[in-house]
């Protein structure tokens, strides 16, 4: 499909869902290079735009002739000068290359624990510590375009607040509304096809007991290839490493 009827396929129902937002509702649009012009142009029409969200996809098939395409874009607008934007909330946990310490020898802005040393950063407009679900995580369905939770949850934590309602127009095989669920968020979601529709079904049944979510531990997103020290910090005696805080509330006590 060229732009210019793209644009008007995305105006078709973009247009019509401005009067189901609130004048504090933030909307996100998830799209590829090809198709991430055509998003821009018809969002800018509706809504104000905070931001462009890169996200690389990590998998993707190889090409003989052109650059593998592995990274998506999300446009990020609000529908006014008022909406929620929690920062706090989406911190990122790196590991520390270089541990600098003060004058003191204390950690300067890092954390040192038993798991290694690790620093909270803000986020950023390009995501890469994202990975796309894969045959052995539970997340992972038959969906071609399915988005990982972690994806989400960075999303939802970031713009709405507990009890906040999040509708996903195209929902899938339910990733938005599962991971809605597990942040005590309500949801709603559209679905044509009937067997995605089940699928979403399962996982929103799933999580009722399963609210896991890849990558999101104790308050913070975790980087990429860190799982081995998320396990061990789950291992241990919360009471015992950290008391009653969370590693994201440690860090910042200790910068106060």
């Amino acid at each position: 499909m060229e732009t210019v009827e793209y644009e008007k396929y995305i105006d078709s129902w973009l247009s019509s869902l401005l009067r189901l937002l609130k004048p504090t509702a933030s909307i996100y649009i998830c799209g590829d290079w090809k198709s991430s012009s055509a998003i821009y142009n018809v969002m800018s029409k509706y809504f104000i735009i905070r931001n462009r969200i890169t996200w690389e996809r990590e998998k993707g098939r190889g090409a003989l002739s052109n650059w593998k395409n592995c990274i998506e874009d999300i446009w990020y607008g609000t529908v006014s000068k008022e909406y929620h934007f929690d920062v706090d909330s989406v911190k990122l946990k790196r590991k520390v290359v270089a541990p600098y310490k003060d004058k003191d020898g204390n950690p300067k802005d890092w954390i040192d624990s038993e798991e290694g040393a690790f620093r909270i950063t803000h986020p950023s407009n390009i995501w890469t510590d994202i990975t796309i679900p894969y045959w052995s995580m539970a997340e992972n369905t038959e969906h071609p375009t399915q988005k990982p939770e972690k994806l989400l949850a960075k999303i939802i934590l970031a713009s709405s607040k507990a009890g906040d309602l999040v509708f996903d127009p195209f929902l899938g095989s339910g990733t938005t509304s599962v991971v809605a669920k597990k942040l005590h968020r309500n949801y709603c979601g559209i679905e044509i096809d009937n067997y995605y529709a089940c699928l979403a079904e399962k996982r929103l049944d799933i999580a009722n007991d399963d609210k896991t979510i890849q990558g999101y531990h104790d308050g913070v997103f975790w980087e990429r290839n860190s799982l081995g020290a998320q396990k061990r910090i789950k291992a241990n005696d919360d009471h015992h490493i950290y008391g009653n805080s969370t590693l994201f509330e440690q860090f910042a006590g200790s910068m106060r």
